[in-house]
């Protein structure tokens, strides 16, 4: 079995190098495809890298309970994760973004999410960088995990000391 040890961290790249490389994508593309209809860049594209898919959840009386307790690849400064590539690999209960994700009941994503947010029929939020053309207009929006008190998961025994109730998940 591979261990943490065993994963290179992948080398850090400025976030809006990766917004960038969407000025190719059509305007606008998710108000006139639905997420099933996307292509893969379309659906990476719509990722704003906020980070709170990241946060370690609690399940309680078919509650979902988000904690300030992160994975150990999350990159706190960026938000992004640090093994991207190879995350599903890496963590085994890392989940993967995809439409049954998006609808699953109890929602496990933030209120925030733009997944979940056009699964339900609204628009991207203003701040989102597919609007603003700027990766950090997330954190200047204070709606990334960026500046708030997380810690790894590293270590981490008893969940429950850790819940959160911000108003953004």
């Amino acid at each position: 079995m591979e261990k943490f040890e065993d994963y290179i961290i992948e080398e850090p790249f400025d976030p809006q190098t990766r917004i960038d490389s969407y000025k190719n994508l059509e305007p606008e593309f998710w108000k006139k495809k639905s997420l099933k209809e996307m292509s893969d860049e379309e659906w990476e594209a719509l990722c704003s890298g906020c980070g709170k898919c990241c946060l370690n959840k609690l399940e309680t009386k078919e509650k979902i309970r988000f904690t300030n307790v992160c994975c150990r690849f999350f990159d706190k400064q960026s938000c992004l994760c640090k093994v991207y590539e190879n995350r599903f690999l890496a963590v085994d209960d890392c989940l993967e973004i995809n439409l049954s994700a998006i609808r699953e009941q109890p929602r496990w994503l933030p209120k925030t999410c733009t997944y979940w947010l056009l699964d339900n029929g609204q628009d991207l939020p203003d701040w989102h960088p597919l609007k603003t053309g700027r990766a950090d207009s997330v954190h200047t929006a204070k709606m990334s995990l960026k500046d708030r008190n997380l810690i790894s998961e590293a270590g981490v025994r008893n969940y429950e000391n850790y819940v959160v109730d911000w108003p953004d998940l």
